[in-house]
Parts: C-alpha cells; structure tokens; sequence
C-alpha cells in the first residue's frame, strides 16, 4: 500500500488527539498485520467508499482511552461505559474525516459510514475490505492504541 495513502490517517490521529484531547501521541513503525484480533480493550471501526472501499479501526487499551477520555470530558472516567464508547466513536468518525479531508487534497475521494465501537478483550476487528490491512502502532503518556487501515486495490 502506499504511503501517501497511510499518512494522512497517522496525520489525522495525531492532530485530532492532540486538539480534542490534548494528548501527544507518536506513531510506532507500520506493519501488515494477518489476524482480525484486536490489540486492545475498545474500538471504533468505520468504513468508507469511493476510489475504492475501506476500512479505518482505532483500538485503544483500557487505561489509554479513560485517559484520553478524561481530558476531553474534563473528569475524571474510571471505567469503560457508554459515555467512553460514544467517545471512540466520536474520535474514529473525526480521525476518518481528517484523513478523508487529505486524501482528498491528491484526488482520492471518499465518504464514510457511521462508526461501530466494540468492546472487549481480543475481540474481533473483521473487515468487510478485501486489501492489506496497515497497522500503526502509537504511544502516548497513558499508553498505546492502535489504527489499522486497510485500502481495496
């Protein structure tokens, strides 16, 4: 996959983590990833269409995303409920539209779906996308999440 088709999501998570949630994040070397297991306690998944099909997930461990919650709602959140799950939702749908925004600056255009949150340990990120799935690992000072993207042709 190429990387200018990557980018604009890294991009995106970083500026909306950091303006949302002020919260700094650093983005780890990509790789392909081959299961559908998830890498963390909660997720948001949307999927988009256009150029081709797509799929954007956010998955966050447990700490990481109260944290990040927290600083957005201004309290402190202590355990994964639905104000959290509206909260990765919220944060995958805007991560989506920043991307999407960039990806339109070289032509490539899509529209997205409503996200999905799912919660749980090692759960199950199935993607309806036939293509790579990229995924990027982040840190943070509350620690990681992950972003998988996965792009048809």
């Amino acid at each position: 996959m190429d990387v200018k088709l990557i980018n604009p999501f890294i991009n995106a998570t970083v500026n909306v983590l950091g303006t949302m949630a002020f919260v700094e994040s650093e983005a780890g070397k990509p790789y392909l990833k081959k299961d559908d297991v998830a890498r963390g306690d909660v997720s948001g998944v949307i999927g988009f269409t256009g150029e081709t099909n797509g799929t954007l997930s956010i998955t966050f461990n447990e700490l990481c995303i109260l944290k990040i919650v927290s600083n957005m709602f201004g309290e402190e959140m202590t355990e994964i409920n639905d104000e959290i799950a509206d909260a990765v939702g919220e944060l995958t749908n805007m991560i989506s539209g920043q991307a999407r925004k960039e990806l339109e600056e070289v032509g490539k255009k899509y529209q997205a779906a409503i996200p999905t949150v799912i919660i749980g340990k090692n759960h199950q990120l199935e993607t309806k996308t036939q293509g790579p799935k990229i995924a990027i690992p982040f840190k943070t000072e509350f620690g990681s999440f992950t972003i998988e993207v996965c792009l048809e042709g």
